[in-house]
């Protein structure tokens, strides 16, 4: 009887199983593995596109490589779901991004066969090169392969592994998995490089036969590999008619080839496989492969959450009578704001979806600059622009902006720039994962000068902020979560609010809670738990981490004996850090305890999940307040 599709896979536990299948099956595991996630990822929802893009070149790496023994570097997460199907995880796939379950990304910790974390992008050259070079010190005959996406070679990061790629012995082979895509549109002079980039059939046969000829006379020394190199990038010029920018860095390139066509893949691998010196393979895939909608509408595809495998049909909660997203209040409010104010610009590094700049984008495009996966040129651009009479609204994720401090410090702070840095996805993200929780934001800028740190309660304080964003003079940061808030009618007056100054929202007698940001909802539901047992408990909205609102603390400090801090960050240098340095200065007696982020990396799971294994939902704040102060 015939194998049906399923059957194919459940036969492949690990990359050996798949290795002992003949060629001619690999179309079928391939068709297997694309049915797998499709069902899969419908119920339990993460990122589809990516990994739907990436099938037949996953299924070809582990065929052609001993892996885990040769190393693969994944850039980017998002497309390596076929890889932990094959390595080991096909069992345990449906409980991808649950709390106790499978990472969304990969990561050393959970399976061998991850060899680096990678959960953003850019990375993936220069790790993969430390192992390259670490193997020839060893003397080892292992493998690295490294797969970028034509998105992620955008970053900085990638440049600079390019740049050093060829500046010691090493064979390693970058795969550049070029689908015209990042979740957005690519854009930037390389993606239109990629776009052009040919290679001459004449050309390639001549360079093999030119290089297998040289290696069977053992005359492949690394003296004459450059200078191989160099004269390909003559003949390359001669064929093509054009420069190739990879050649130009001494990384021999391949392509582009069909990143579909999975034999070819094989035989291709195999042919370059023992070839000395650092190479590139260049190959052309589509994001959403094998699904027609993802096909269609990659960016919606990118992480569609629930939908029907049959129809396409998303399945979508229905927010009517809900709170906005964050995101959708910001973006609504940036292009109020900026036909109010002709200085107003847009910035953002690749996410104009994902943080709702293309509200901005739709109203002003001359105003508004996706800069690609280039965090820190985003901010340095920033200053830049600010530096000549506009103001920059650079939109940055939480944990992204952790690749441009320095710049936010030598670019921007340092020239007391009026940029307006707006983190969003701060605090706790849920399934994504310690990758993605925007835990240390405050940490960095509050130890920056002339930087004002703060954040919204609700959606009307998120439209104040930005508002006052544009009076001041200099830097500014504003911090906001992912998902929505907690108010229907988000619309309210633009108005402009004193720096550094609190709010009391509730009076009380027996302690005090000092909430900062959005997390101050969770408090006001601890307080309603609170007091059930009979406390007094009063509750102030800080709004600025820096500066700190010093009369207020010292009001609070000569009421109450006992502080609790609530923040959705890291404890480390965070909100109550601050707290504690103000009260230590002033030499307050009393108690203070802080709740936030602890100082490890906190996994995936829900926002409920991990606020509650955090203690910052209201139950774990309520715990904190039941306390008597002489217990």
């Amino acid at each position: 009887m015939q194998e049906t599709i399923s059957d194919i896979l459940t036969k492949i536990g690990y990359p050996s199983d798949l290795r002992a299948l003949p060629e001619s099956k690999l179309e079928e595991v391939c068709a297997a593995l694309r049915k797998f996630i499709i069902d899969e990822v419908s119920i339990h929802p993460g990122h589809f596109a990516s990994s739907l893009g990436v099938i037949e070149l996953t299924v070809a790496l582990h065929y052609v490589y001993n892996t885990p023994y040769d190393r693969i570097v994944w850039d980017v997460g998002h497309q390596a779901y076929p890889h932990k199907i094959l390595t080991g995880r096909r069992d345990k796939f449906c409980t991808l991004r649950q709390m106790g379950g499978l990472c969304g990304f990969p990561t050393p910790a959970e399976s061998e066969y991850d060899t680096f974390a990678a959960g953003h992008a850019s990375n993936s050259i220069s790790a993969a090169l430390g192992m390259a070079v670490a193997s020839n010190i060893h003397g080892e005959d292992r493998k690295v392969v490294a797969v970028i996406g034509d998105a992620s070679i955008s970053g900085g990061l990638a440049f600079e592994g390019l740049n050093n790629a060829s500046s010691h012995p090493n064979d390693l082979l970058i795969i550049l998995n070029d689908n015209k895509m990042a979740i957005d549109k690519n854009v930037g002079a390389l993606y239109n490089y990629l776009i052009k980039i040919s290679t001459s059939q004449r050309y390639n046969q001549l360079r093999y036969k030119a290089y297998s000829t040289l290696k069977r006379y053992n005359l492949m020394k690394d003296s004459m590999r450059r200078a191989v190199i160099r004269f390909n990038n003559s003949l390359k010029s001669l064929f093509s008619h054009r420069q190739n920018i990879f050649e130009g860095l001494d990384i021999r390139y391949f392509g582009p080839i069909d990143g579909h066509d999975v034999v070819s893949l094989v035989h291709f691998l195999r042919k370059i496989k023992d070839l000395n010196g650092p190479k590139m393979l260049h190959l052309c895939t589509i994001k959403g492969k094998g699904y027609e909608p993802a096909e269609r509408e990659a960016t919606l595809w990118h992480a569609p959450g629930k939908f029907n495998p049959e129809t396409g049909e998303l399945v979508r909660e229905d927010a009517s009578g809900m709170p906005p997203l964050f995101q959708d209040v910001f973006g609504k409010t940036l292009v109020e704001l900026a036909e109010a104010d002709s200085r107003i610009v847009g910035i953002t590094p690749a996410m104009p979806t994902g943080c709702s700049m293309n509200f901005m984008m739709e109203r002003f495009p001359d105003r508004t600059f996706d800069v690609g996966i280039a965090e820190e040129h985003a901010v340095t651009f920033s200053g830049g622009l600010a530096k000549e009479g506009c103001l920059p609204f650079c939109n940055i994720y939480s944990s992204f902006m952790q690749r441009a401090i320095d710049e936010v410090i030598h670019d921007v702070s340092l020239l007391k720039l009026h940029v307006v840095f707006c983190l969003d996805r701060a605090g706790i993200v849920g399934a994504d994962g310690p990758t993605h929780h925007g835990a240390f934001d405050v940490a960095f800028f509050r130890a920056i000068p002339n930087m004002i740190v703060c954040s919204p309660i609700n959606e009307h304080w998120l439209r104040t902020l930005m508002f006052t964003a544009t009076k001041v003079d200099g830097p500014m940061m504003i911090r906001y979560p992912r998902g929505r808030g907690s108010l229907v009618d988000w619309q309210c007056p633009l108005s402009e609010v004193q720096i550094g100054k609190g709010y009391c929202l509730k009076e009380g007698a027996d302690a005090a809670v000092l909430s900062f940001g959005p997390i101050g909802n969770e408090v006001t539901k601890a307080i309603e738990i609170a007091e059930q047992s009979g406390r007094s408990i009063a509750h102030y909205d800080m709004v600025f981490c820096k500066p700190l609102d010093i009369q207020l603390l010292k009001h609070v400090f000569s009421k109450f004996s006992h502080v609790v801090t609530v923040e959705d960050g890291t404890l480390v240098g965070g909100f109550g850090s601050a707290v504690l340095e103000e009260a230590n200065r002033v030499g307050y007696k009393g108690a203070i305890d802080c709740l936030g982020l602890p100082d490890s990396f906190v996994p995936h799971g829900t926002v409920a999940q991990l606020y509650h294994l955090c203690g910052i939902d209201a139950e774990g704040i309520a715990s904190k307040l039941m306390v008597n102060d002489n217990d």
